[in-house]
């Protein structure tokens, strides 16, 4: 709780300072979009964060992004898949990139670096080799499965802005993902695994399925937010699209509580962490900071908070 209560006001810190160097921040259309960006990364990130609870790491959240994003449009478009059934098959290809990676690690005991490394190499070459590295997209078609995401909401006129469908869905996403962390017994096992899993394993926990099935959930979101991400924005190159989206979400999950140890979660936390990474990018943008340093500067706040936060940990460890 006090970690999300820094991030917090490390996120009003930077809203306050992108308005006055630029009032266009609070414009209704750029919030909107701002809810958009947010929510989708919030979704992958919530994603690994079950990863990283249980002690591993996902670096192939982007390349899954990619595959399932690029392959969509190329099954409904080219090859003419009924969406339904497009969908159910690439999202079971994901629960099962998922499935593997979990069996890699628990069973021949690979280092998940290792294991989603490759995936992050093979995934994309994947995308790639399939569409002949061409560009895949919707077209003028599929606009009523479109608009699941692209469509927005007034609130009865009680906002300024509209609230962006895919942010309601990631809503519920995030309220289910925070009741299995703190309610159910999986959360509570994750957490142990991850804290200490020969200890849960003496406790009677199978350690072994439940690194599985965190790594699992991870892919599935992964590959729901490549559905996502597509139907956003229409059409994606396979060579880029979702490059560097798995870093975006370790960042916002480690910014929001998650231990690279591994044994802490907090799906609130990653949210706002997710929200703190889109409002700088957008701050670049609308302050005119040259897209060449935005990775300097993302990782130069990352590292500042990251160290803030255990320069604070430290001092209360001292005082006890």
């Amino acid at each position: 709780m006090r970690k999300n209560v820094g991030l917090v006001i490390l996120l009003a810190v930077a809203c306050a300072v992108t308005y006055l160097l630029n009032d266009r921040f609070l414009a209704p259309a750029n919030i909107e979009n701002l809810l958009r960006r947010t929510a989708l990364f919030s979704l992958i990130s919530i994603g690994v964060s079950f990863v990283i609870a249980s002690g591993g790491i996902d670096l192939s959240i982007g390349s899954v992004v990619c595959l399932v994003g690029t392959l969509l449009p190329w099954l409904t478009v080219q090859f003419g898949w009924s969406w339904p059934v497009a969908l159910t098959a690439l999202l079971a290809l994901a629960a099962a990139l998922g499935l593997l990676h979990g069996i890699l690690v628990t069973k021949l005991r690979l280092q998940p670096f290792i294991v989603t490394l490759c995936g992050l190499l093979l995934y994309r070459g994947i995308a790639r080799g399939l569409t002949g590295d061409q560009t895949q997209g919707f077209g003028m078609e599929f606009e009523g499965l479109r608009s699941l995401v692209t469509s927005a909401y007034s609130l009865f006129g009680l906002l300024p802005f509209q609230i962006p469908s895919v942010a309601l869905i990631t809503l519920v996403v995030a309220l289910l993902a925070g009741f299995v962390m703190a309610k159910t017994p999986f959360g509570l096992y994750l957490r142990a695994v991850g804290r200490n899993e020969v200890a849960a394993r003496y406790s009677g926990v199978d350690t072994d399925r439940v690194k599985i099935w965190a790594y699992l959930a991870c892919s599935l979101l992964a590959g729901f937010g490549g559905v996502l991400f597509i139907l956003d924005v229409n059409s994606a190159q396979p060579s880029d699209f979702g490059n560097f989206y798995e870093l975006y979400a370790i960042a916002a999950a480690v910014l929001g509580g998650c231990s690279l140890k591994g044994g802490e979660s907090s799906i609130v936390g990653v949210i706002i962490g997710a929200t703190l990474m889109q409002v700088l990018r957008n701050a670049i943008v609308l302050v005119d900071i040259p897209t060449q340093l935005e990775f300097a500067i993302i990782g130069g706040v990352i590292l500042s908070g990251a160290a803030a936060e255990e320069l604070i940990r430290r001092a209360a460890a001292a005082r006890k």
